[in-house]
């Protein structure tokens, strides 16, 4: 296709009117030069597609957003009239009802299983989100499939940092002793020996013995012992100095590396030089929360590492202790069965992308009367696009082997705009010539309407549902701006501990469950948020598969790891039957989040919980308006580093707009206390060569008044998100204004 004259339509950036569309030259270039070629989709194919998608699903998604409105305000008018839900909780659902809020629920059904890979069906793990914009992070997740358990123990507090154990500035042989007795008991756990343990082994070998691979084990006491489950053992590959043994427990592996000659190798006694732990089955390669994308150069650097790892060819370069490294996604790691014969296992996960949800638009693409078109729409069509590279392959590095593509759709507020999503999908199929439900959909249950509404919309995305996951802060950042009106909300670290989180939680355990979800599909459970705090995710993240939850977020390779061995210890599939027939809490339960007496909390309480809040907002924003980051370990107001993104500002900004809206605070105090926590962010800041501190500039910095708009404007903001904000701040600082 001859690209056309670029156009000037009024904007600073030249367009190309392509089928009723005006479509940025740079956007254009990008798909003509970079995507379509090896694709069997002409480029008029393409345009004029998008035009025709743009037709369909545009006033649908207008009048989508419309309703959200129409319902926020009904709804604010009640809680004026009525006050809180608790006042008459049948009232309120009824309300509900009449509205169009609560939808009719279906009768019984199962979700469809179609062409799902097994990571997605049948093999319970760790789940990684990770920021695409970053090439680097990116192939760093898609990499985590496998990682160190050795490395993970030694590196971080999984084992304790004190006396003797501490790491200091060598190798700490103490430290590596302890690591090796850890490792052994959780090798005791999934692979348990027939009279010994793994810390007695002091040989691992292979034998060949009649045509067979048989494993073979040496205690200290010279006795010869085996695997209490003799199918454990799942092959082995050796290059003539070091043994890779590769063990198998409920879909997932590990891998002893045997090489005595190596360093770590010669202070165990079996001469294990490593334990690599399949870890992050899965990795959303995320376009949404986790990154700062507001213009076409943005946007078209995220579609271009999605694109690399589609086709997988995604190269990094980056200096480290002053060298230059290149990352490259893993190949497959090849083994010998017993049986002799070669197999491989994938040496990446299987890669998901997330597209951003219904709200926001983008210039990238307007309409022929120059209305943005809805960046959910481009997202859909360019993300697919990319990922046919990965379809057309038969061998070699590929992301799905079952012919699909796993689209994670965040931020639909009930069952029609679920319905949107799945049309929209289906309409990009058609345009590019892909089967029916190729591309998947992953719902985020993450808005009250959804939750409330969660069976109608699993019906709803019956034929292409891969995954249902719950996320505590988008959440209750909804629940909180949903009803603003009903009172005052109790502070953060309360809120955490109320019935309605646990009624949340469990309703999308077992309504999944009731829909069939239980080896077919993944229930998900959110993120572990402190990446330095792996002790205490080992303590506590099991209860999420005890839950019920076959895949669980985590924030790091390192993490995933360590959080893999979870699912060695917790049998999920036993865990959801024994759930199946339990009680889904109703609706009652999950509309019960309290408020309270403003008398209850003193003005010592109330300044440290808009403290907190402040500088959580205040430590995020910063990097993502003055540097373009939008996930990163930011301090908290005790200095814990926590990692986060786009749903810590909701959360924290809807819950200053609750307490201004009810008199717990007010603006000159909410300004006050902004001044006051930009000088410690400033200070949890100052290793930082290319941070632009806030104090003393705080007419001037777009960064500090940012944080502040999401603070005073948060009652006012669609839904409570923080995007519109952002992004216009973030133009306006990318414009140098």
């Amino acid at each position: 296709m001859m690209l056309p004259p670029a156009c000037d339509f009024g904007g600073p950036m030249p367009y190309s009117s392509l089928f009723g569309l005006k479509v940025d030259v740079d956007l254009v270039n990008f798909v003509e030069n970079e995507v379509l070629p090896g694709l069997d989709v002409r480029a008029e194919t393409f345009w004029r597609g998008l035009a025709d998608l743009v037709v369909q699903a545009g006033p649908r998604n207008r009048e989508l957003l419309t309703f959200r409105e129409q319902l926020q305000e009904k709804i604010d008018l009640w809680h004026r009239e009525n006050g809180p839900v608790a006042s008459d909780p049948e009232k309120y659902r009824e309300f509900l009802r009449s509205i169009g809020y609560l939808a009719e629920e279906p009768g019984d059904f199962s979700i469809e299983k179609n062409r799902m890979d097994e990571e997605i069906s049948s093999i319970c793990g760790p789940q990684l989100v990770v920021p695409v914009s970053n090439a680097r992070y990116a192939l760093n997740a898609a990499n985590a499939r496998w990682g160190s358990l050795f490395d993970a123990l030694y590196g971080t507090d999984a084992v304790e940092f004190d006396g003797e154990l501490a790491p200091g500035k060598g190798h700490n042989p103490r430290r590596a002793r302890e690591v090796f007795a850890r490792a052994a008991s959780y090798l005791d756990q999934a692979f348990p020996l027939n009279g010994a343990s793994h810390g007695d082994v002091v040989k691992y070998s292979v034998d060949r013995i009649e045509g067979k691979t048989r494993l073979s084990i040496e205690t200290s006491e010279g006795k010869r012992v085996e695997l209490a489950d003799k199918n454990g053992f799942a092959g082995f590959a050796s290059d003539g100095e070091r043994l890779s043994i590769l063990l198998r427990h409920r879909g997932m592996h590990m891998e002893l590396v045997v090489d005595g000659g190596s360093f770590i190798g010669r202070q165990h006694r079996a001469g294990l030089a490593d334990i690599m732990v399949e870890a992050a089955m899965t990795t959303i390669a995320d376009c949404e929360d986790s990154v700062a994308a507001v213009d076409v150069t943005d946007k078209i650097g995220v579609y271009r590492n999605w694109l690399g790892l589609m086709k997988g060819d995604l190269c990094e370069s980056f200096e480290k202790g002053g060298k230059k490294v290149e990352r490259r996604l893993n190949g497959d790691r090849k083994y010998i069965g017993p049986d002799g014969n070669g197999f491989r296992i994938k040496g990446r996960a299987l890669l998901l992308v997330r597209n951003v949800g219904h709200l926001m638009s983008s210039d990238m693409v307007l309409e022929e009367n120059g209305s943005e078109v809805g960046e959910g729409i481009i997202d859909a069509a360019m993300t697919t696009l990319c990922a046919m590279h990965d379809l057309k392959k038969s061998e070699g590095v590929r992301n799905s082997t079952c012919g699909s593509i796993y689209i994670v759709k965040p931020k639909m507020h009930g069952p029609e705009e679920v319905r949107l999503a799945c049309d929209i999908f289906s309409m990009v199929e058609t345009m590019l010539g892909l089967a029916k439900n190729t591309i998947k959909i992953g719902i985020m249950d993450e808005e009250r309407r959804t939750s409330a509404n969660l069976k109608a919309c699993i019906f709803e995305a019956r034929e292409r549902l891969f995954f249902i996951n719950t996320g505590f802060l988008d959440r209750t950042g909804d629940e909180i701006h949903t009803s603003l009106r009903a009172g005052p909300v109790a502070p953060k670290s309360e809120i955490k501990a109320e019935p309605w989180i646990r009624a949340y939680e469990d309703r999308n355990v077992l309504i999944g469950l009731a829909c069939g979800l239980s080896g077919v599909a993944q229930i998900g459970k959110g993120m572990w948020a402190m990446p330095d705090e792996m002790a205490n995710m080992l303590k506590s993240k099991a209860e999420q598969l005890e839950q019920g939850a076959n895949c669980a977020w985590v924030p790091s390779p390192t993490a995933a790891t360590l959080h893999a061995l979870h699912y060695h210890q917790v049998d999920v599939m036993a865990a959801q039957e024994r759930r199946r027939d339990e009680k889904t809490p109703g609706l009652d339960q999950l509309f019960s989040m309290k408020v309270i007496d403003p008398g209850s909390l003193d003005g010592e309480q109330i300044a440290r919980e808009l403290e907190n809040n402040a500088q959580g907002i205040l430590g995020y924003v910063v990097r993502w308006i003055d540097q373009g980051v939008g996930c990163s370990k930011v301090p908290d107001i005790n200095d814990v580093e926590l990692m986060e993104d786009r749903a810590t500002l909701r959360i924290s900004s809807q819950h200053i707009a609750n307490w201004l809206a009810h008199g717990l605070v007010d603006r000159e105090q909410v300004i006050a206390c902004f001044e006051k926590m930009a000088k410690i962010v400033d200070g949890q800041n100052a290793g930082d060569d290319q941070y632009q501190p806030m104090d003393g500039n705080f007419e001037k910095s777009i960064a500090f008044r940012a944080a502040l708009e999401l603070a005073l404007e948060g009652a006012s903001q669609p839904s409570g998100y923080t995007e519109p904000i952002l992004h216009r701040r973030r133009k306006e600082k990318k414009a140098g204004r």
